[in-house]
């Protein structure tokens, strides 16, 4: 299966290299906010039988009526009418899932270009291997990082319906902590996608690895406060 996965996307990269980036992006980063809205509901499901053990199995996380998955998360902060410990988990966005496929979908030529002309500048090859690997890590992060973050979360704000001064709160609350995060993960990610990986597959393996990434920058930019990563002993622009 992986070896005819391979093979089609081989194919379909050959010939329109950059929608097929596009796509894989799109499903990718779909994958990744599916992931953080599920880590959130069940984190908040938690909580609840934290604050009210005596919440019967019946009211779990998976028996939400399908009717209420068009509705808007999370629910209002002040909710006086149902006590936090009664409250279930928010029901699934669809609308910010769109967001985040969107966001992969349009970022994907700029990635694109960017690995493209890091692969032309620094090639890897000629006794320079690792010292150019190192180079494009070094560029990659220097510059690309900060302002893919950037991009990130000014458009998830914008998308969002936020203002010029929802922004300005964003980069308050939640950017320096997650190019913070980036710089602990990336650097030995990119060393190895620089160094190891095809160029072909080198935005998918990004993309792929950074499915952990990207759920972390989802529930970032969904929350008031700053998401510190939670260190683990497993290794999301």
């Amino acid at each position: 299966m992986v070896t005819i996965l391979v093979r089609k996307f081989n194919g379909y990269y050959a010939n329109r290299p950059v929608l097929t980036t596009m796509i894989v992006n799109a499903v990718l980063g779909g994958i990744a906010d599916t992931v953080a809205q599920t880590l959130t509901a069940l984190q908040m499901r938690q909580r609840q039988k934290q604050l009210n053990p005596d919440i019967d199995g019946k009211d779990d996380f998976f028996s939400i009526d399908i009717s209420e998955l068009d509705k808007k998360v999370p629910w209002p902060e002040e909710d006086f009418m149902t006590p936090a410990s009664k409250r279930g988990p928010p029901p699934f966005d669809f609308e910010r899932l769109t967001r985040f496929m969107a966001y992969g979908f349009m970022m994907a030529p700029v990635q694109h270009k960017w690995f493209s002309f890091l692969e032309h500048t620094f090639p890897i090859g000629g006794g320079k291997a690792t010292g150019n690997a190192l180079r494009r890590v070094a560029f990659d992060q220097l510059i690309f990082a900060p302002c893919g973050l950037a991009c990130f979360f000014t458009f998830m704000t914008v998308a969002e319906g936020g203002g010029k001064r929802a922004v300005i709160r964003k980069f308050q609350d939640v950017y320096m902590p997650a190019l913070k995060a980036n710089y602990m993960v990336w650097p030995l990610v990119q060393i190895i996608n620089f160094r190891l990986v095809p160029i072909q597959f080198q935005i998918p393996f990004v993309s792929t690895i950074g499915i952990a990434w990207t759920a972390y920058l989802s529930m970032s930019n969904s929350s008031e406060e700053p998401v510190l990563p939670v260190p683990s002993n497993e290794s999301s622009p």
